[in-house]
């Protein structure tokens, strides 16, 4: 028997998440079982748990869409009992049992080995959100982006990727402009090493002319929507917006001016089936380049039963930093 939160739905459709004792024959076939440790919380954890199940369909589930923990048995060469593994996407949390439990079943191909230096915890400091920080940081700098251009914006700063693509951006020598509507985070956006605070409220207007001074040298966008297609018309000629989000809004109300006008790219960030090699890389990168104090500095702590009542926090935008779940607390 293990631990795990489960989330389940009622005759009527009511979802309810509640930590229960689950046999450790219910867990899915896959080649690894692995003894979770941390895991940790984001937008999509939140949906799952919530009122409509977000992505869930089959009940009973186990949400947490990222882990980090100890190989304990094996089917596959490429991992050994006592490895130590992590574990983003491939719809686990989702469509597959996932880490908000003391242990986890699943394929080979979606592990990555723990880089060196990087305990478990850290991982789930990172999680989801800073590797997708960290493949659009990527993303920017393959079109050009370097430190000497100007100013990266990054909207949704104070959330999870926000928080994380500031400190990155800032210990690779970026000059960041960090967008909040919250005011109270100011002085901690600017301990991440944010250079520039944009109150949400310059971005929140729709577009009126479809190209405005030029500002910006790349961006990191959370939002998408409205401030999305209005900061299009900001970036710089041959700049790239690196869309990883949609807390604004799945639509995008733009011109394609930026685009023919300024040769401005959009990238999209998809963070879920990321080939092997190119996690591994960006893991790596995490490991090396992310201050560790910065890091230590965005953690909420929290047990499997705190997660209920922090899913419907981060739905509304009320969560700060990084969330990480000691699952065996």
């Amino acid at each position: 028997m293990f631990r795990a939160l489960v989330v389940e739905k009622d005759a009527a459709g009511t979802t309810l998440a509640s930590v229960q004792d689950v046999a450790e024959a219910r867990l899915p076939a896959g080649d690894v079982t692995v003894a979770v440790e941390y895991s940790t919380l984001n937008y999509k954890d939140g949906l799952c748990m919530g009122s409509g199940g977000g992505m869930v369909r089959v009940w009973p589930h186990v949400p947490g869409i990222d882990f980090a923990g100890t190989v304990e048995a094996s089917d596959d060469p490429r991992f050994a009992p006592g490895d130590r593994v992590v574990l983003t996407g491939w719809r686990v949390g989702e469509s597959w049992w996932g880490g908000y439990a003391q242990k986890a079943r699943v394929k080979a191909d979606w592990l990555v080995p723990l880089p060196a230096g990087l305990t478990t915890r850290q991982a789930m400091a990172v999680g989801t959100a800073g590797f997708t920080a960290m493949l659009a940081l990527m993303a920017l700098e393959s079109h050009g982006l370097t430190p000497d251009q100007g100013e990266v914006l990054v909207t949704g700063a104070a959330g999870g990727v926000g928080s994380i693509a500031v400190a990155m951006l800032a210990a690779n020598g970026y000059q960041t402009a960090a967008v909040t509507g919250r005011p109270e985070t100011e002085g901690y956006l600017r301990d991440l090493g944010a250079t520039r605070i944009v109150p949400r409220a310059d971005l929140a207007e729709t577009v009126k002319k479809p190209l405005e001074s030029e500002i910006w040298a790349g961006a990191i966008d959370n939002v998408g929507g409205p401030m999305l297609a209005r900061l299009l018309g900001q970036m710089k000629s041959d700049a790239s917006v690196a869309a990883i989000g949609l807390a604004g809004g799945a639509d995008l109300p733009a011109k394609v001016t930026p685009f023919i006008l300024r040769g401005v790219n959009l990238l999209g960030i998809n963070s879920v089936t990321v080939p092997y090699a190119k996690r591994v890389t960006a893991w790596q990168r995490i490991a090396a380049e992310l201050p560790m104090a910065k890091l230590e500095a965005m953690i909420q702590p929290a047990t499997l039963a705190d997660l209920p009542a922090l899913g419907a926090a981060i739905l509304q935008g009320q969560v700060q930093g990084r969330v990480v779940v000691d699952v065996n607390a």
